[in-house]
């Protein structure tokens, strides 16, 4: 996986006392570290008249999250949904995928941020877990960020993973596009936490993946995790239709299975290539080369743009059927998708989402 570039560390005044400060002042001894008080951060003036987005992700703020940590998963308005709660320790990617909803989403508040108040998080979660025992959460920590591409630097897995593993109702998902996994090794995830990848073909990762992890690189670091007692899940999302997509898609998939136990899988999604109009517009300008605006795509319930559902359905099954070939009891299920996409795909629809997350929870 390439470093990416960090410029700078800017600490609110309080945070030098979290052990993620400690972690960051290891791992980057070189860097200059600016404390600064609570909404004086100064970033805007610092990247004034430049690529907000990009010069943001190279401004690392560490700072007291001040609302709660963790949150029912949004969905999206008249899909299925999976029953999926969220953490969010950390705000923005430092990678550049181009095609990443969170250019839009937080195209005003660029700045790469990581919450100090550890232990706020975890007493919450505590809180959380501890009132619903007879529910069972599944939860990730990959909505607004990449749940392993800073831990190198953060250290947050040594803080979630052992007080997950604990958790008799709550399994953790880490979801990554990198190999940052050393963090992980040395720790017992007592079969509460899988370690997830986001895949694609490498033709993909090298025209809108930037600054991620290769196929390859990926893949291993995967294997290392599974070896390391982690369930693993893989989440083929986006789906991209090209010339020649079925030899690529397909090859991926055989090498996956090729390569892991596929008994120690939790889940696999499948969700195609999905944006807005506002998101298309920032594409064009941050990465003008990328070829992923030039199909045809229609407007959803949702507000968000897919291919066609007849080609949405025919990707699909080609999929499935490559994942089936490879294992025919492995958990497959669609991200953001109608009823009508699951009854076409698989013959059925979960009957609600606290179906499918059970489903999900104990396969």
């Amino acid at each position: 996986m390439q470093d990416f570039r960090l410029d700078q560390v800017l600490v609110e005044v309080g945070s030098e006392e979290s052990p993620i400060f400690r972690s960051l002042r290891r791992a980057l001894p070189d860097l200059p570290f600016t404390f600064v008080g609570d909404g004086e951060f100064g970033w805007a003036d610092l990247m004034a008249g430049r690529d907000l987005l990009g010069q943001g992700k190279r401004q690392l703020l560490l700072m007291r999250h001040k609302g709660d940590f963790l949150k029912k998963c949004p969905g999206s308005e008249g899909q299925v949904c999976c029953n999926y709660f969220v953490i969010n320790f950390a705000s923005n990617c430092p990678m550049e995928c181009s095609y990443c909803y969170l250019q839009d989403y937080l195209a005003h508040n660029p700045l790469l941020k990581v919450f100090s108040n550890v232990n706020d998080l975890l007493e919450e979660a505590h809180q959380l877990l501890s009132k619903h025992r007879r529910f069972f959460f599944r939860i990730g920590t990959g909505e607004i960020t990449d749940s392993l591409a800073l831990d190198p630097y953060i250290g947050y897995s040594a803080e979630i993973v052992p007080f997950f593993a604990e958790q008799p109702n709550a399994l953790l998902e880490l979801k990554t596009k990198s190999d940052r996994v050393e963090g992980l090794l040395g720790l017992d995830p007592k079969g509460r936490v899988v370690v997830s990848w986001s895949m694609n073909p490498q033709r993909v990762i090298d025209a809108d993946e930037h600054l991620t992890a290769s196929f390859d690189e990926r893949l291993m670091a995967a294997r290392r995790c599974q070896e390391a007692g982690y369930r693993l899940g893989f989440h083929f999302d986006p789906i991209i239709e090209y010339a020649g997509w079925e030899k690529d898609y397909g090859e991926m998939v055989e090498r996956i299975f090729a390569t892991v136990d596929y008994r120690r899988i939790a889940w696999l999604s499948m969700g195609v290539l999905r944006n807005t109009p506002s998101l298309k517009r920032i594409m064009r300008q941050r990465f003008p080369s990328t070829r992923l605006l030039s199909g045809e795509q229609v407007s959803c319930p949702d507000g968000k743009m897919r291919y066609f559902q007849p080609l949405r359905v025919s990707m699909y099954r080609k999929m499935l059927r490559w994942i089936r070939n490879a294992s025919p009891t492995v958990f497959v299920y669609l991200c953001m998708e109608s009823r009508e996409v699951w009854e076409q795909v698989f013959g059925f629809a979960p009957s609600c989402e606290k179906e499918l997350g059970n489903q999900m929870a104990h396969d």
